[in-house]
């Protein structure tokens, strides 16, 4: 995978902060709405369960992966950070991004969120959250521009699905969801 924007792009080894923080933003929603909303949370965990299983299947048809990363010279704690994840996570199976993916599906669920409707500074912190987790996945040359591109795509197709064709029905027994939206 590779754009000519992608040259273009700099490589910003401080961009590994938000690059690592998208586990503990996944963690912190799926806690959260765990425990406040059944259905936000049924609706984050498809979103997300869905879209990580689409990325694995195209990865298997339609092997991929980018030739963008720099050597990494330097001996402080974001080179040293930069430097493992590139060791432990190898640039293949990188379109679409599933940082991308989750980081938007996790975004979106807060806003749609009840609880959090009157949330400013929670609803913006997510936001600025997810920009910088995707940002940080074409400054730390993890990803081409197309992977994050193709990440909001699957993302689109999925939020139409989820959230405003209701599929999470057609998965669920009806009863089932009824009571989840009767009990919130």
């Amino acid at each position: 995978m590779y754009s000519r924007i992608d040259d273009y792009i700099p490589f910003v080894k401080e961009m590994v902060v938000p690059y690592l923080f998208w586990y503990i933003y996944i963690i912190m929603a799926l806690v959260y709405l765990g425990w406040t909303s059944k259905k936000d949370f049924y609706n984050l965990a498809f979103f997300m369960f869905i879209g990580m299983t689409i990325c694995f299947a195209v990865y298997a048809i339609f092997p991929n992966g980018q030739n963008l990363r720099p050597v990494i010279r330097g001996n402080d704690i974001f080179s040293r950070l930069v430097y493992y994840i590139y060791v432990t996570d190898t640039p293949t199976n990188s379109a679409p991004s599933m940082h991308t993916l989750d980081a938007i599906a996790v975004h979106v669920a807060v806003m749609k969120c009840e609880a959090l409707q009157k949330k400013f500074w929670i609803r913006a912190g997510s936001f600025i959250t997810m920009i910088l987790i995707i940002m940080s996945t074409v400054t730390l040359k993890q990803h081409s521009i197309l992977d994050v591109i193709y990440g909001i795509i699957l993302s689109t197709v999925l939020y139409l699905a989820i959230y405003k064709f209701d599929m999470i029905k057609i998965f669920l027994l009806e009863n089932s969801y009824r009571n989840v939206k009767d009990s919130e």
